[in-house]
């Protein structure tokens, strides 16, 4: 048997440390906005190389709070236009019309599931003020040509790095979440950084910013009993930040491990049924998915799960196909249709084994 991820078994990786965390947060009696946020915000900010990390509820929450930061702020007004990829998690664009900005969808390149760059340019308009990127599957999404296309025009880059902690930028040397204006993190416990529950944050080099984002997820209060904005309740609970903190101390380790096993998949999967993602991307990829295109996906599902093997399909309806955005159910995307029916997430972890790597490739290569 091959989970697709264990998660009892990666909370057991560095369960000790885990356990005394949140032993001392429920013995501390201090249970939101205290020490345990203030540190894990500070090393998170030093690790990811930003000047401030502000936690939230979660990563929808974060990318929702940028947004409205930048709408608080006079960045930007309801109505204006963001670049976002037509190939992601909903989240991604839910953030966008939750604050009344209009997403205008562009197509990935199938070689590496990432929104294509030379797509960008003619979609822009005098609405537009933002490119949003998502480091999909692990992988790094910005490019020198969205850089310069952000300075060209004067657009905000807003990040989404949900699926990507740890992710460095070979252009820069920068990790991904600080690459940009503003990034938006997930903490789901099913991340390369995961939470016992549900996390977020934001990160970002832009103090009044920050402080605005701080001040909305907590009701719009930047002193207490004294509202600012009309915010949430949004905020990052101790327990969650103080385990949050013991796992980024492993976070490079555990990603080396998931590299080392996606080494194996990439050198040994042999079936001229499936597609591999773009191999150049190794070095700039920390593999929270292992994702592989397969024209007979359902059927290799279904073979995988006789064996024994659990996989996920990401995302088998894309955004633009869903009952909540029926205004655009009609557009034609055929790059991010193809994706969502041959998509088939293979296992990939901290905890996964060699020998369970390989019995996932001997199986994938026996499909017919």
């Amino acid at each position: 048997m091959v989970k697709f991820l264990d998660l009892k078994e990666v909370t057991a990786l560095h369960g000790r440390e885990i356990g005394e965390a949140v032993s001392r947060v429920v013995n501390g009696g201090w249970y939101l906005q205290g020490q345990e946020n203030a540190a894990f915000e500070q090393h998170y900010a030093e690790y990811i190389g930003t000047k401030y990390a502000v936690g939230c509820a979660n990563g929808l929450d974060a990318l929702i709070w940028i947004f409205r930061a930048y709408i608080e702020m006079g960045v930007m007004k309801e109505g204006d236009e963001v670049i976002v990829p037509a190939n992601t998690y909903i989240a991604t664009i839910l953030a966008i019309t939750e604050n009344g900005l209009k997403p205008v969808l562009v197509e990935p390149r199938l070689n590496t599931l990432e929104i294509d760059d030379e797509q960008i340019e003619p979609l822009i308009s005098e609405r537009t003020r933002a490119i949003c990127i998502v480091h999909l599957y692990g992988r790094i999404a910005c490019t020198p040509k969205i850089t310069e296309l952000c300075r060209k025009y004067g657009l905000k880059l807003v990040e989404d790095n949900a699926q990507a902690h740890g992710c460095i930028y070979g252009e820069t040397g920068q990790r991904t979440g600080s690459l940009g204006d503003a990034a938006g993190h997930s903490f789901y416990p099913g991340k390369n950084l995961g939470a016992l529950g549900d996390g977020g944050a934001v990160t970002t080099n832009d103090r009044e910013l920050a402080d605005a984002v701080r001040a909305l997820a907590n009701y719009g209060s930047q002193r207490k009993y004294v509202f600012k904005y009309t915010g949430r309740n949004s905020r990052l609970d101790e327990i969650q930040a103080a385990v949050l903190d013991v796992k980024l101390k492993y976070l490079d380790e555990d990603n080396r491990h998931r590299k080392e096993a996606a080494r194996y998949y990439i050198d040994h999967i042999d079936n001229p049924c499936v597609t591999l993602p773009d191999t150049l991307a190794e070095e700039q990829n920390v593999f929270h998915l292992f994702p592989i295109l397969c024209s007979r996906r359902d059927e290799l599902r279904d073979y995988l799960e006789e064996k024994g093997i659990g996989t996920v399909i990401h995302y088998p309806i894309a955004p633009h196909k869903q009952e909540c955005y029926k205004q655009w159910n009609t557009l034609s995307l055929p790059v991010t249709e193809k994706i969502a029916a041959e998509e088939l997430s293979l296992p990939m972890g901290p905890t996964i084994t060699p020998e369970q790597v390989k019995e996932v490739v001997r199986a994938i290569n026996e499909f017919r």
